[in-house]
C-alpha cells in the first residue's frame, strides 16, 4: 500500500465522503501497523484506539467483523434510534455505546448495528420518520419525533 500514491487511492475511494483526507489517513494507518504491529492489525480495541484516523466505531467494526469478538459499532442511525426507543437516554454515540455495553445482552452487540442501520435509512429517518409503517411502533417511546408520516 505504501507504494500506491495518496492520488491513486483519492480516484479509487472517491465517492466516499472527505475522500482526500482518507485517502492520506490510510497511507497514514498502513506506515503505523508496519512500524507498531508488524503489519498485522490488531484484535485489540484499545490497540486499535492508539492508531490516529480510528475511532470507537471503526475500531468496533473492525473487532466484530474482521476477529467476530463482541462490539457494538455505535454510528448516527444506532445512536438516534436507540435514543428515540427510549432504550438509553445519551448525548453522543460514546456514551450510547456504553450505555448498550452495559444493558443489550452481549449476544445481539455484532448485529445490532446492521439492524439498526437499514431501520434508520428506511423506517426510522432522522426527520419525519416513517411511523405508520413501523413495525415496532408499540415498543418505540418516540423520543424526540415531532412529526412523522
Amino acid at each position: 500500500m505504501l507504494a500506491v500514491s495518496a492520488r491513486a487511492i483519492e480516484r479509487l475511494i472517491y465517492p466516499v465522503g472527505f475522500y482526500r483526507t482518507k485517502a492520506r489517513v490510510i497511507l497514514g494507518l498502513c506506515r503505523d501497523l508496519l512500524e507498531r504491529f508488524g503489519g498485522r492489525v490488531p484484535h485489540d480495541l484499545d490497540a486499535l484506539l492508539t492508531l490516529k484516523g480510528v475511532g470507537r466505531k471503526t475500531a468496533n467494526l473492525v473487532v466484530t467483523m474482521g476477529f467476530g469478538k463482541p462490539g457494538i459499532c455505535v454510528d448516527t442511525h444506532v445512536h438516534r434510534i436507540s435514543n428515540r426507543l427510549g432504550y438509553v437516554r445519551t448525548r453522543d454515540p460514546d456514551a450510547t455505546e456504553m450505555a448498550l455495553r452495559a444493558r443489550l445482552p452481549r449476544r445481539y452487540w455484532i448485529g445490532y448495528n446492521d439492524l439498526l442501520v437499514a431501520f434508520g435509512q428506511r423506517v426510522c429517518t432522522p426527520v419525519s420518520p416513517r411511523c405508520s409503517t413501523c413495525p415496532v411502533i408499540t415498543l418505540c417511546r418516540r423520543v424526540g419525533v415531532t412529526s412523522a408520516r
